[in-house]
C-alpha cells in the first residue's frame, strides 16, 4: 500500500505539471494567434511562423489536458447504463473502460513514436524543425493517458475511489 501511495504522489505531480504546461501553452498559443491576426489585419504582413507554431502548442495542450482528464475522471462517458446497473456491473464496466483507455494510450504512444521516427527526415515548413516533432505530443500524451488509466484501474480494482472534484483518494 505504501508503494501505491508513492506512485499516486508521483502521478499526481506529473498530472499537475501536465496541467500547468497545457495551461501555459494555451495562453502562449492565444498570444501567437493574436499576433497573427494583428500582423495580417493591422500590419498587412502575416507572420508565416504563427500558424504552424500555434498548431504545435494546440497539439500539446489538447493531449496533455486529455491525459489529466483521464486521471481526474472527467473525460467523456455514457453514464446512463452505468448508473442503472448493479454495483458489480458498474465495477466491471469501469475496469473494462479503463483497460481500453490504457490500451488506447499505449497504442497512441507506440504509433506516435513510429510516426515520429518515420517522418523525422522531413522538415516542418517555416519552422525548420524535423517533421517527427509533430508527433511528440501524441507519444507523451499516450504515455500519460496509459499511466493515469492504469492508476485508475488499480484504484478501481482494490476499491479506492478518486473524488473527481478533489483528485484525492478515498477508501470505499
Amino acid at each position: 500500500m505504501q508503494a501505491l501511495r508513492v506512485v499516486r504522489r508521483v502521478l499526481g505531480v506529473l498530472s499537475t505539471i501536465a496541467l500547468w504546461i497545457a495551461g501555459i501553452l494555451l495562453v502562449i498559443m492565444t498570444a501567437v494567434v493574436g499576433w497573427q491576426v494583428f500582423g495580417r489585419y493591422v500590419l498587412n504582413d502575416t507572420p508565416n511562423w504563427s500558424e504552424p507554431l500555434a498548431l504545435q502548442f494546440m497539439s500539446w495542450f489538447i493531449l496533455l489536458g486529455a491525459a489529466v482528464g483521464v486521471r481526474d475522471s472527467v473525460h467523456l462517458g455514457l453514464d446512463l447504463f452505468h448508473h442503472i446497473s448493479p454495483p458489480w456491473a458498474q465495477r466491471t464496466m469501469d475496469l473494462v473502460s479503463l483497460a481500453l483507455v490504457a490500451a488506447f494510450g499505449i497504442a497512441m504512444a507506440w504509433y506516435g513514436a513510429k510516426l515520429a521516427i518515420g517522418t523525422w527526415t522531413a522538415t516542418i515548413p517555416v519552422l525548420g524543425w524535423p517533421g517527427g516533432v509533430d508527433f511528440f505530443p501524441l507519444v507523451l500524451g499516450g504515455i500519460l493517458i496509459a499511466l493515469f488509466a492504469a492508476e485508475r484501474f488499480v484504484d478501481t480494482l482494490i476499491g479506492v475511489e478518486i473524488a473527481a472534484d478533489t483528485a484525492t483518494p478515498e477508501l470505499v
